[in-house]
């Protein structure tokens, strides 16, 4: 399938980090989403119920990677990925990329973040 939907830097602030004053202080997160979902149903009948509200699913990814402080961003791309999977069944896949543009790395750089994909499992 080659249907997809997108959500691009979303922007959040939150507390994850392994450092101390990450967790206290917090900074700012920017969020990429792509599902994977068959939007032919919703290509032909015009109506929202055919698809997954843009909405919705940002509410739902936000609410899920600031739920708690995680020392990794890998962890919460991980329960941002599941949150959505949970919610969504229509979606059979998602990529989440999270950029943390503040990292404490002693270098100059323009990003730094993690990208991974999950899939529905299969019943």
């Amino acid at each position: 399938m080659s249907d997809r939907i997108f959500i691009k830097a979303l922007s959040l602030h939150a507390y994850h980090g392994v450092l101390a004053y990450e967790s206290k202080v917090g900074q700012s997160f920017s969020i990429d989403l792509e599902l994977e979902i068959d939007l032919s149903d919703a290509a032909r009948s015009d109506k929202v119920m055919d698809t997954v509200s843009y909405d919705k699913v940002a509410e739902c990814a936000s609410n899920a990677f600031c739920a708690k402080p995680y020392k990794l961003i890998e962890a919460a791309a991980g329960n941002v990925a599941n949150a959505v999977l949970t919610a969504f069944p229509r979606v059979q896949s998602i990529q989440v990329t999270i950029h943390k543009p503040h990292a404490p790395i002693a270098a100059i750089f323009s990003d730094v973040g993690v990208t991974l994909t999950r899939k529905r499992a299969k019943s």
